[in-house]
């Protein structure tokens, strides 16, 4: 058993297994090499040998515990025939979402949409490089998915003012989501992925009194299918305030927490294995303080299931050694 499941499932807290969220991508110089003869990221995701290459560069740097696939979040709308691209500087850009279209849409011409990222998964699993490690594949969470889908870009901590005028149309999304997440999901795991991951990005822009309607009730749906699958799944409800009532109600397997969370008060109130924390503009700075923060987690966390992460995506600006320094203080501890 790899060491990220022998920390989830078994609760081992002897190991320190450690993978990066983005660890895969723009802050290293060979994928920026592949990225510029390939300037459109949908086809770059779709492309499953170079994105299954690109998966693995980072662990042929690094003696990371995982490989999480070369994707993103936004390959589901894209499946449900939603204009989906990516502006330089700007981010994701979406085009309208057609509700009649998209409750037409069946399994078959999803899947044949994205199938190219199944592809990639399979390839990946398969490799030398992830002998003895976890193969991640991931989704968003049906609210973050939600937001953009309604909000056709990333809200930057602020959506549409008329974002939730139209219910009937959120509900009706809701349910196609959860539908379609079920299949990318279930596809993920066919292919060799041993861990689910769900991004709930943006769970930070609602009010406590609307987080069970929109995160923990949707979320819930999803990490109840993929139990049944016989896989872990790990949730990152990123921005949330409370992840004591969050884990109680959803109940994953594992929690990933943001940089803006009090570890100490996370060790005390949480049971399940923990992941992340350490901000990623730590790692901007000088080595000196990276080994104080990474530390300071591996202490709170040393009598605790605990898998090393950031609080967030590695950030482009990132140098390899850093991140290579970063490796070997977690596996050194």
């Amino acid at each position: 058993m790899s060491p990220i499941k022998e920390v989830i499932l078994n609760k081992k807290t002897s190991i320190n297994p450690l993978w990066i969220m983005r660890q895969a991508g723009r802050y290293l110089p060979e994928f920026r090499e592949i990225r510029k003869k390939n300037p459109d990221f949908i086809k770059l995701c779709l492309n499953e040998n170079l994105s299954s290459e690109i998966t693995l560069q980072p662990l042929k740097r690094f003696d990371l515990d995982a490989a999480i696939i070369f994707s993103d979040i936004l390959m589901l709308p894209y499946g449900l025939h939603q204009k989906v691209e990516f502006k330089k500087n700007f981010g994701p850009v979406l085009g309208k979402f057609d509700l009649n279209r998209t409750s037409k849409l069946d399994d078959i011409d999803f899947v044949e949409k994205v199938y190219p990222v199944y592809k990639a998964i399979n390839l990946v699993s398969k490799n030398k490089l992830t002998e003895n490690k976890s193969t991640i594949g991931f989704v968003g969470a049906p609210w973050t998915l939600l937001v953009y889908i309604i909000n056709q870009q990333s809200p930057k901590l602020k959506l549409k003012d008329d974002f939730f005028k139209d219910e009937f149309l959120i509900n009706r999304i809701l349910i196609i989501l959860e539908k379609f997440l079920k299949i990318h999901i279930k596809n993920q795991i066919e292919n060799g992925a041993e861990i689910i991951q769900i991004f709930d990005s943006w769970a930070g822009l609602l009010d406590e009194k609307d987080l069970p309607n929109f995160v923990f009730i949707p979320t819930l749906n999803i990490v109840e299918y993929v139990k049944t699958l016989n896989v872990p799944v790990i949730c990152f409800p990123k921005g949330i305030k409370n992840y004591k009532n969050f884990c109680e109600i959803v109940k994953p397997d594992a929690i990933c927490i943001d940089y803006d969370i009090d570890p100490i008060k996370i060790s005390k109130e949480i049971d399940i294995p923990i992941q992340g924390g350490l901000d990623p503009k730590i790692l901007l700075t000088d080595k000196e303080n990276l080994k104080k923060n990474i530390i300071k987690y591996l202490d709170i966390f040393k009598d605790h299931p605990y898998i090393f992460n950031l609080g967030h995506g590695v950030l482009p600006d990132t140098d390899p050694n850093m991140m290579e320094y970063l490796v070997k203080t977690v596996k050194d501890y």
